[in-house]
């Protein structure tokens, strides 16, 4: 049993599932080990750790941060964060009021296309922070689209018609916040920063590297057995560690499911045993 998977979200953020569920269902699916990583909250992870302890799945406390970078989406993973660090607790509330004032103004332009659907249909399929999955998940219980990806490219990515920008932080301070709150900072899902030429993607990793990025999440769900190599191939030269994940969100995703193979292969503990070893040659 040496299966892992270090990028889940639960219903603390925009997940369908609590954080004991999600431990639960990696006992069941005899994962070793798993990382909860929802978008800018911690507040799943006390119930997540206590759960591992009982159920015995080793549970990385995580988080992932929205960076900022005009061109693409940008996200940064946060391995080992010390979930009480005052200064993360407060920059992860300052995205988080940033995700709820954003929220209205999507259903508001949803509303002027002529889909009808309210902030409390969406509050209620919450059970944490509201985001786009929720306002997704309203737009397929409505019918207006026949899957969550569907209200996604149609209506919610980043350029699509109902999509409102967010306040982000700079990568370099998303960077400084996972460290210093004693973590290791990984680059989520490459493929979205929307880079086609490979060396143009490792001067960007480099920048990021200099800034204290110690990773690079190289096996992912959305990725080709191409990008996995140019990926590899990156981490290798600049000295990153690589990591990976399902980007598991329960129901509110179709195309992830908990501990699945990605392009055939398992994840396996040598990752998880890599990262960690990289975050106390960073603190020696």
């Amino acid at each position: 049993m040496d299966r892992i998977d270090l990028h889940t979200h639960s219903s603390f953020s925009d997940g369908s599932l609590s954080p004991r569920e999600i431990v639960q269902l990696a006992k069941e699916r005899r994962l070793r080990a798993i990382a909860l990583t929802d978008h800018d909250t911690v507040a799943g992870l006390e119930e997540a750790l206590k759960a591992g302890n009982e159920l015995g799945v080793e549970v990385v406390p995580g988080v992932e941060i929205s960076a900022q970078y005009p061109p693409g989406t940008m996200h940064i993973l946060g391995y080992y964060v010390h979930a009480s660090q005052p200064e993360l607790l407060g920059a992860l509330k300052k995205l988080q009021q940033a995700r709820a004032a954003r929220n209205p103004k999507i259903i508001q332009r949803l509303q002027a296309l002529g889909l009808e659907i309210t902030t409390t249909e969406v509050l209620d399929l919450s059970g944490g922070q509201v985001g786009r999955p929720h306002i997704a998940k309203a737009l397929l219980n409505k019918g207006y689209v026949s899957s969550i990806d569907e209200a996604f490219s149609r209506y919610l990515r980043k350029g699509a018609v109902a999509y409102v920008e967010k306040f982000r932080f700079p990568p370099k301070e998303a960077i400084a916040l996972i460290r210093r709150a004693g973590g290791i900072a990984v680059l989520a899902h490459p493929f979205t920063l929307g880079m086609d030429k490979a060396e143009e993607l490792a001067l960007l990793v480099h920048e990021l590297a200099e800034m204290g990025l110690e990773g690079i999440e190289v096996f992912y769900p959305g990725h080709t057995e191409k990008m996995v190599v140019i990926y590899e191939d990156i981490a290798k030269r600049l000295g990153l560690v690589c990591t990976g994940g399902s980007d598991f969100h329960g129901n509110f995703r179709n195309h992830s499911d908990l501990g699945n193979t990605i392009l055939g292969k398992d994840l396996d503990y040598g990752i998880l045993k890599a990262l960690r070893e990289r975050l106390m040659e960073s603190k020696d």
